[in-house]
């Protein structure tokens, strides 16, 4: 079914419905969310229900989930349907291009509780250069003592892939689909356009 959703999600003739496009974002979310739980630890506890004591296995904790602004929201959604006591933290992140066609990457926002010792997953629907998520990332490592980091994305290039696990091999990657090419403007190819302006509309 992940499959599913992405295959819709690429679809350009599908992609024109936005509340479809942030729906299927949302599937994918809880569909990792559900997949990266296999990794977490429960313990053994009783539920009191009206004719009886039934066993069931609990999480011993919630993770932090956190999304790069804006584009990140319904796939961040899909993880808090999963995770629904979570905390939660918000990044936004900008690109300022030089004259040389060089560019960096800058942190404009970050709201986040206290991360020490904290399972901490990052959702970033496309993880292209990787150079935005690697800031965003660096900077919480440096505040905080995150004990476990995972990173989710829905499509991912080669590169993208190859920059985070060079600066950040403490993260485990959960991704979708990994594509070979990238655009001179860094858009995934084939990807699936500007997941921001497919669920939100157009920017200046």
């Amino acid at each position: 079914m992940a499959n599913h959703f992405l295959a819709e999600l690429r679809d350009h003739n599908i992609q024109k419905d936005r509340m479809r496009f942030r729906r299927n974002l949302e599937r994918l979310g809880e569909i990792m969310a559900y997949e990266i739980s296999k990794t977490f630890t429960y313990e053994p506890t009783t539920v009191e229900t009206p004719l009886g004591i039934a066993n069931a296995n609990l999480l011993t904790e919630q993770p932090v989930l956190g999304t790069l602004l804006r584009a990140g929201l319904p796939f961040h959604q899909g993880f808090l349907n999963v995770f629904d006591q979570a905390d939660n933290a918000f990044i936004a992140t900008y690109r300022h291009t030089k004259k040389s066609g060089e560019f960096e990457i800058h942190k404009k926002y970050a709201s986040a509780c206290n991360l020490d010792d904290r399972i901490v997953i990052i959702a970033d629907p496309m993880l292209a250069t990787g150079h935005s998520l690697v800031v965003a990332c660096k900077d919480l490592l440096n505040d905080y003592n995150i004990k476990e980091l995972h990173i989710a994305a829905v499509i991912a290039s080669d590169e993208g892939v190859r920059h985070v696990r060079a600066f950040l091999p403490e993260a485990t990657l959960w991704i979708g689909a990994v594509d070979n090419e990238m655009t001179s403007k860094a858009y995934i190819v084939p990807g699936l356009g500007d997941a921001g302006d497919l669920a939100y509309g157009g920017k200046e």
